[in-house]
């Protein structure tokens, strides 16, 4: 059976399935339950000098369906003190000294206050130190968070600061609200970050009430911009990981959207070498860990790889700019005998493509190679699988 352990800036993980700092890492207690799951590593709740009081409620999902496919929160840091956590710390690493723990530490763009946190928290036992210059709702307001992470020269700021008093590792958390995330890990880079990890929440208004036309999640008939995550954020989570592991080469944490192994593999394809959840454990609970480890290992097996090392990264140079695509070779749609006439595919390739296809209902339908430009969308939206792109 293939070894899933992993190396990650002289940290040994004995998996790459870490917890992101949220919710589930919300005390001693939980993470200690999470490690008894078998999670390789955990990062803590945000830790600010100053702890936050939160609203209620502050969460909201994004359903398809009855099925929650999203979620915003507007929660803030940790509402645990800094000695709090210093005990919460040693105490996680009393029973699982060998278990990674990072300590994911935010406050404003002063230089004493990131010191005198990254020095509680590494005398604490913390295994690295995770900056946390990217949550992009509330904490902006007060010069936190994204507000730091959307200036490179702030964010680089802030890792010099830290790297002045680290004994330990120091990982940055970006956003990915900005215009060119390779720009803020690049200065992340020259201050002396020892690996980056990304994305924190999309900015988001989730939704509005019908009813009463109030945006949710509604605190005494008002809301606020959140932050969005779950299944939906994951296209951009691969891209920014994938940009920032091209543009600086250091060691990635890749976070946004895991839900299965499958996701697990594709964000350490684009040079992730751990892996962190959040959303998918605060709906199925540490448990999940249960299937994600078994997938990883067979699809291992399977591809005859005994560690992962080989996954990390392989797709990268598949990655180029839109002007290094090749235009050749070219494609057309081909439908199958599977196909049975439900016309989704005539409905919108003659409105959203190239009228190339044509059918009777209950009937297998006819597309006309000359008319069809290889677009996919008849592919996309067929039910059955029964369309396919062949060469042209």
């Amino acid at each position: 059976m293939a070894d899933l352990s992993i190396d990650f800036v002289g940290m040994h993980f004995p998996n790459p399935l870490m917890l992101a700092s949220a919710p589930p890492t919300r005390t001693a207690e939980m993470i200690k339950r999470a490690f008894d799951a078998g999670w390789g590593g955990a990062v803590t709740k945000s830790i600010a000098l100053n702890p936050a009081e939160d609203l209620q409620p502050r969460l909201q999902p994004l359903r398809h369906r009855k099925r929650n496919i999203g979620m915003e929160n507007v929660e803030l840091t940790t509402q645990l003190t800094v000695e709090d956590w210093q005990r919460e710390i040693a105490d996680v690493k009393a029973v699982y000294p060998d278990r990674p723990l990072w300590a994911s530490i935010m406050d404003e763009p002063v230089e004493e206050n990131w010191q005198r946190l990254a020095e509680a928290m590494q005398e604490a036992g913390a295994d690295a130190l995770e900056l946390n210059v990217s949550c992009p709702h509330g904490m902006p307001s007060k010069g936190m968070g994204a507000f730091i992470g959307q200036n490179a020269e702030l964010t680089g700021q802030v890792v010099s600061w830290v790297k002045k008093v680290s004994k330990v590792p120091v990982v940055v958390k970006l956003t990915p609200n900005v215009t060119d995330i390779s720009f803020v890990a690049q200065a992340a880079k020259d201050n002396g970050a020892d690996a980056l990890c990304t994305i924190n929440t999309v900015l988001g208004l989730i939704g509005v009430d019908l009813d009463t036309l109030t945006p949710v999640p509604s605190v005494g008939g008002v809301s606020t911009y959140g932050g969005y995550s779950g299944p939906g954020i994951k296209p951009i989570a691969l891209s920014c990981v994938a940009q920032i592991a091209k543009a600086t080469g250091l060691p990635v944490s890749g976070l946004g959207g895991l839900n299965t192994w499958q996701d697990v593999v594709e964000f350490m394809a684009v040079g992730a070498s751990t892996v962190q959840v959040c959303t998918a454990v605060m709906w199925k609970g540490y448990r999940i860990i249960e299937k994600l480890l078994p997938g990883l290992e067979k699809y291992l097996d399977s591809k005859g790889f005994t560690h992962l090392n080989p996954i990390i990264g392989a797709a990268l140079p598949k990655i180029v700019e839109f002007p290094q695509m090749p235009l050749a070779p070219r494609a057309r749609a081909s439908v199958d005998d599977t196909c049975n006439g439900c016309l989704l595919c005539v409905t919108a390739c003659s409105d959203g493509g190239f009228q190339a296809i044509t059918g009777l209902k209950g009937e297998i339908v006819t597309i006309d190679g000359d008319k069809c430009d290889g677009c996919g969308l008849c592919a996309m939206v067929c039910p059955l699988d029964s369309i396919t792109m062949v060469p042209r």
